[in-house]
């Protein structure tokens, strides 16, 4: 299909903003997919009828995980990363179908209320969705899509309809949605889906990480978007600033293709940068790791050439069930991300949830304010059967390469100390049981994302193995902040001098005690603040994979006495203007 660069006489041109989420340039034709709420009626069922509908929901069930099975299966034919995320996904879904939660609380609504099989499905699908949502951790409430998608599907079936795919759609198609379901995404054929916008959705959505799985350019959270289409609008979506444009003019097209052409010859030269050594121009080594949120995403971080693993987030292993996971299962998983890393350490963190997030897991109740309430190694130390679990998985795991145990907001040195207690137990009482286990426990290390371990850090440093910052809680707590508050939300900024000092302050007392530290927080990946971060004296970031050949070749083309010079200033500045007029000189950018 050739684009036409006339735009539609009397249809305005229109800039609008979203979030960016997977990166790039896609210039097509507009196609507006229409996704529909899960809108059921809901009526009684006799008594003697009860038994036939409970069938009739069993049956939408075997249905759909017929249906996940061929997606899954047509699936393979997509790039590696793409088929392994989209395989996770589905598997996940085929895991809410057996026995879960939502199926059991469905034929309960079914069986006790009398009510038809799609009020049932609606009214768990509600409930789930809504406790979802309802996190602090973006990614946890990011799950929430995956729960709607398998209701819609569940619905649908119900009343005899087939999902849709988007197979016969032309080339340089730009799909524009309400939202888009995981499932929806893992059926687009990037080589006719140049790119695609949504007006719901989030960074952390499955469907956001599959678009960048597929490097699909893709941008949501754009208000308003389908009520201001016309049928076969061109249309520009920038997924690298979040931008989306209907019906550009000639001028636009053309800078935006001129733009396109030159990101797609740097993500060339990016690529080359994989097997090459993050190391500046005087021969400083960096060593840059990824973040990962599931065993999954390790191939992703192979690929993009990590050192290791700075952070594996356990919180998926306690997601959409009513029972803990055991020492073993966790020792399996944690296992199969060592050996897949060959060598490379795997910083394994403890369980980083509130008991506002896991009230069914753990029946603790709500709090008044979670973020500052029993949660992270609070929660652990409070239930340490959780905390010993996961350290006699990691100490087993140990056996079969490099790996580091990562506690999250520690906030005193006697935490520190009482989990260390608890370390040491269980690595006695593993070596009288026998069980294979390396010679020496792996090192125990502290994450710093509150004020209080910041300005402690000397303290900590002297007793702890590692220190982890995290800045994005660091952020938060310093500023008093929360992020996902649209009302202040501008306000969060890891540029603050207050931030900055205590990144610094932290820095400095590792040295001085000798122990290794590292950042893993969002601008340890964000290219701006490499500079910085190695002119204070970080020689560890970890980062989401995609992110790593930005940082890389930040890193090569600096000098490590320009950055020192360059972290000296930041420290005397008060204000975030100055601040961030330092950084852009460095980097040789404007403000």
């Amino acid at each position: 299909m050739k684009i036409d660069d006339q735009p539609i006489p009397d249809l305005p041109t229109r800039v609008m903003t979203g979030t960016p989420v997977s990166p790039g340039i896609a210039l097509g034709i507009a196609y507006v997919h229409e996704t529909g709420g899960l809108s059921v009626i809901e009526y009684c069922v006799a008594p003697e009828k009860v038994a036939a509908e409970l069938e009739r929901f069993r049956t939408a069930v075997r249905h759909v995980a017929q249906e996940l099975k061929t997606i899954a299966e047509e699936a393979r034919g997509l790039p590696e990363q793409a088929a392994e995320e989209i395989s996770y996904i589905l598997d996940a879904h085929a895991h809410m179908l057996r026995r879960s939660r939502l199926t059991r609380g469905v034929e309960t609504l079914i069986a006790e209320k009398g009510i038809n099989a799609e009020a049932a499905v609606k009214r768990q699908i509600d409930e789930l969705v809504a406790a979802f949502a309802a996190m602090e951790d973006l990614y946890l409430a990011a799950r929430a899509d995956d729960v709607r998608d398998l209701g819609q599907r569940l619905v649908r079936r119900l009343g005899h309809e087939e999902a849709t795919a988007f197979a016969d759609l032309p080339r340089q198609t730009i799909i524009l949605a309400d939202e888009l379901t995981p499932a929806d995404t893992a059926q687009m054929d990037p080589h006719r889906i140049a790119g695609f916008a949504t007006e719901l959705g989030g960074v952390a959505s499955h469907t956001a990480i599959m678009a960048r799985s597929l490097g699909i350019p893709a941008v949501v959270g754009v208000a308003g978007l389908t009520k201001a289409l016309a049928p076969g609008c061109t249309v520009i979506v920038d997924g690298t600033h979040g931008r989306v444009i209907l019906n550009p003019t000639p001028d636009q097209m053309e800078e935006y293709r001129k733009g396109r052409a030159a990101a797609l010859r740097r993500a060339r030269v990016l690529h080359r940068l994989r097997g090459l050594p993050a190391v500046t121009r005087d021969g400083r080594r960096v060593t840059l790791m990824a973040n990962i949120e599931r065993p999954e995403e390790t191939n992703a971080a192979v690929i993009a050439g990590a050192e290791g693993i700075g952070l594996f987030r356990s919180e998926f292993l306690y997601m959409n069930r009513d029972t803990l996971p055991s020492a073993d299962e966790q020792y399996e998983t944690l296992k199969a991300v060592v050996e897949r890393m060959d060598g490379h350490p795997v910083t394994f963190r403890t369980l980083d949830v509130g008991g506002d997030k896991l009230t069914r897991l753990f029946d603790l109740g709500t709090a008044p304010n979670p973020a500052m309430g029993l949660r992270a190694v609070r929660l652990s130390l409070a239930r340490p059967e959780l905390l010993r679990a996961q350290f006699a998985a990691a100490i087993r795991a140990a056996v079969h390469g490099p790996v580091r145990v990562l506690l999250p907001m520690i906030g005193s040195v006697g935490e520190l100390r009482e989990c260390r207690a608890h370390f040491r137990e269980v690595y006695e009482e593993l070596r009288r049981r026998g069980v294979k286990m390396p010679e020496t426990p792996p090192p125990l290390g502290v994450m710093i994302e509150v004020p209080g371990a910041a300005l402690c850090a000397d303290a900590l440093a002297r007793e702890a193995g590692f220190l982890s910052i995290g800045t994005n809680d660091l952020t938060q707590y310093t500023l008093a902040i929360d992020r996902s508050d649209e009302q202040v939300a501008h306000l969060y900024d890891g540029m603050h001098p207050a931030v900055l000092r205590l990144i610094h302050f932290t820095a400095e007392a590792a040295r001085r005690a000798r122990v290794p530290v590292s950042v893993c927080g969002e601008v340890a990946g964000d290219p701006r603040f490499t500079g910085l971060l190695v002119g204070m004296g970080m020689a560890e970031l970890s980062m989401a994979p995609a992110n790593l050949p930005l940082v890389k070749d930040a890193v090569r083309h600096m000098l490590a006495p320009a950055a020192e010079e360059l972290a000296i200033q930041v420290m005397r500045r008060a204000d975030v203007l100055d601040v961030r007029r330092l950084v852009a000189d460095f980097n040789g950018e404007s403000i």
